[in-house]
């Protein structure tokens, strides 16, 4: 087992989940799907992927589940830093499979971390994306972008403040508040959107993963799940 610890959140707050993401054994329970490689920078947890992106292409991506299922009513924080460009990062919450199924199910179809398996295939979730790094037009006007999946909707968008990696001299503050149809995104206290799901499909409680793009190497800390 990992070093995450599980808490005992209750219905006026506390922590359900934390884990310092020192290194790999702190993510030993966790769930690699694709070409992930576990590293270590400065006592945080190193990603990055395995594969060469220009070799395999879409397939070089991967996403890393915690393997912990969360209640709706969460707020999820944990600390990134970019080390080499390009690339993307991405945050998957409420994630679960269609049909009653959980999302590590032998009833759902296999995913090897390409992308569509996630935005359109048989699993629902929320996902931001930040550090939007990867293309050209990307990095010429920075974003992050919530979609509601399955089927790749865009939802909502803001501002992207994180800088290219060799301005990026310290650890940033991510966090995602998922409580019932409201989700909202801040980086360093700085709220980057808000949204409210108005539609008849709201998304409930689920599990959370991270998810980069090759060839990006980024480094995370001190993840923390609490009730809200």
């Amino acid at each position: 087992m990992g070093a995450g610890h599980l808490g005992a959140g209750h219905a006026d707050g506390g922590i359900l989940y934390s884990n310092p993401l020192a290194g790999a054994a702190d993510v030993a329970d966790w769930v690699p799907e694709g070409p992930l490689s576990l590293g270590s920078h400065d006592g945080a947890l190193e990603l990055s992927g395995s594969v060469d992106d220009g070799e395999f292409g879409d397939h070089a991506h991967w996403t890393f589940w915690c393997p912990v299922e969360f209640p709706d009513g969460i707020r999820i924080s944990w600390e990134f830093l970019p080390l080499a460009e390009p690339g993307l990062a991405m945050l998957f919450f409420a994630a679960a499979g269609q049909g009653g199924h959980d999302l590590f199910s032998a009833g759902l179809a296999p995913r090897t971390g390409y992308y569509p398996q996630y935005h359109s295939g048989d699993i629902d979730a929320l996902h931001v994306s930040y550090f939007r790094h990867k293309h050209q037009s990307e990095r010429a006007f920075r974003t992050c972008n919530l979609r509601k999946s399955a089927g790749f909707e865009l939802v909502a968008q803001g501002a992207d403040p994180l800088p290219p990696t060799e301005d990026a001299l310290e650890f940033y503050r991510m966090e995602v508040v998922k409580d019932g149809p409201d989700v909202s995104f801040s980086v360093n206290g700085l709220t980057l959107f808000e949204w409210t799901d108005q539609s008849e499909n709201v998304l409930g409680g689920g599990r959370l993963g991270f998810r980069q793009m090759a060839p990006l190497k980024a480094a995370y800390r001190n993840l923390t799940v609490e009730k809200i």
